[in-house]
């Protein structure tokens, strides 16, 4: 079953300028990257039944097989520190894991922002700043909800990937979609009105990061990894990783891999 536009826009009133459903889209974050320097509305969302070029983390592609929830919002916080910015990818994550739960699904999240049930990926994360825009941030979000194609590979780091329909059976995309949209707009708006600094949306993410407290690999996004201890988040959302020496080092970007403990 297609989304239902018509019920996304209704269900949205009032927390999004516009909300757009397109049949088939190169990348929702590539549209909304040009809609940013064309004047695109704060709070503008797209969402795409499939993506023929979807886009993740450090230029890979990310498979959109009919039947996930692909969409991308352009945020104009103003008023939020630019050094702030990067905390709307990890929002975007705690707006994932209430979405799940609301149907059913526990979920965790690796840091930044990959969504975990068990130790399988069902959704990921990409924030974006729209060059020659000002302070415009696309976040793009793409949730697997009907069961995958027994084709789609691991991700990043050997992740398998899973989908809500897995763990909570079938469930209307319409409803998931309404539900991660407003979660993400409660959760922006928040952040937004304590200019980018909230203790208990940092302490939220916290509690739903399992990346925290464990042995990692980190592939930094300049070459060369990182072993050590996730042991902290910044106050900027930077992941700090406690080397065997002892040492502290504050991860901004790059692939985690979970190492398990010997």
């Amino acid at each position: 079953m297609t989304l239902d536009a018509a019920a996304l826009r209704s269900a949205l009133t009032g927390r999004y300028a516009t909300v757009d459903v397109v049949p088939e889209t190169g990348s929702t974050n590539a549209d909304l990257r040009g809609a940013a320097v064309r004047g695109a509305h704060d709070r503008t969302a797209l969402l795409a039944e499939r993506q023929t070029a979807g886009q993740g983390r450090r230029g890979r592609g990310w498979t959109s097989p009919t039947g996930g929830v692909y969409l991308s919002v352009l945020f104009r916080p103003t008023g939020v520190a630019p050094a702030r910015l990067p905390w709307l990818t990890l929002l975007a994550g705690v707006a994932l894991v209430r979405t799940a739960r609301e149907f059913g699904v526990e979920a965790t999240l690796k840091w930044p922002n990959d969504l975990l049930v068990g130790d399988a990926k069902a959704a990921g994360v990409l924030a974006e700043i729209a060059p020659g825009s000002g302070q415009a941030v696309v976040v793009g979000i793409g949730l697997n909800v009907a069961k995958l194609p027994d084709d789609v590979e691991p991700g990043a780091g050997g992740l398998v990937p899973t989908s809500l329909e897995d763990h909570a059976g079938p469930l209307d995309r319409t409803r998931v979609a309404i539900a991660l949209l407003r979660e993400l707009a409660a959760l922006e708006e928040r952040w937004r009105r304590s200019g980018g600094d909230e203790p208990a949306l940092r302490e939220e993410y916290r509690r739903h990061c399992v990346t925290l407290g464990r042995p990692v690999r980190v592939e930094l996004a300049g070459g060369g990894a990182l072993l050590g201890t996730a042991h902290d988040l910044g106050v900027d959302g930077t992941l700090v990783v406690r080397d065997e020496s002892g040492d502290e080092h504050s991860v901004s970007a790059g692939d985690v891999v979970h190492l398990r403990v010997r």
